[in-house]
């Protein structure tokens, strides 16, 4: 008679921690969004130790839609405009869809963008490939002399950013397939 017994592991532990340290490379990445509104913000402890205290937080999310999120934020996520976020706004999150992800209600993912919703802009966080199209075909970048093309620091990237993981900050967009857009600012995942 065979014990069909599973050994389980914490899913937060000190060696699986590098979840949080993603490395964002030159390939294609899946990334998904989640919008809602901010209903809680508090830390969170992914490693008992002194030295990460205060450095991370869990924010909540409720969308009526599609329930409730929860975002892990850690010093490696990016606000874009480095916008300060309280309970109460409206945000999307991006993730990585093909991390590995603990089976919990509610889902909670590795934020690695933040973005504050606003009527005026639209944000994506996508693959784009050499002709500037997204990974899954429904946004093309036209480069305008005004558009900002910078690094996550606030450096300039003087590189053509296509095939490459890219924020993208955009206003209207042309009703064709795909859709076609001047962005205001390119933000370089590196």
């Amino acid at each position: 008679m065979y014990n069909n017994q599973f050994s389980c592991y914490s899913y937060y532990n000190q060696s699986d921690f590098s979840l949080f340290n993603i490395r964002y490379s030159d390939t294609e990445q899946k990334f998904a969004g989640f919008s809602g509104v901010v209903t809680r913000i508090e830390d969170f402890y992914a490693i008992q130790d002194d030295a990460s205290a205060g450095c991370y937080k869990l924010m909540a999310l409720e969308n009526i839609d599609m329930g409730q999120v929860n975002f892990v934020i850690s010093p490696g996520t990016y606000f874009v405009d480095h916008q300060m976020i309280e309970v109460g706004d409206e945000i999307t999150g991006f993730y990585d869809a093909n991390a590995p992800a603990i089976l919990i209600y509610p889902p909670q993912y590795p934020a690695i963008v933040i973005a504050k919703n606003s009527v005026y802009r639209n944000v994506t966080v996508d693959y784009f490939n050499n002709q500037l199209v997204s990974s899954d075909g429904n946004l093309k970048l036209n480069i305008a002399p005004s558009t900002k093309l910078i690094l996550t620091n606030d450096q300039p990237f003087n590189r053509y950013p296509g095939k490459r993981n890219l924020i993208v900050v955009y206003g209207p967009t042309t009703k064709s397939i795909p859709a076609q857009t001047s962005p205001y600012k390119i933000i370089v995942l590196c």
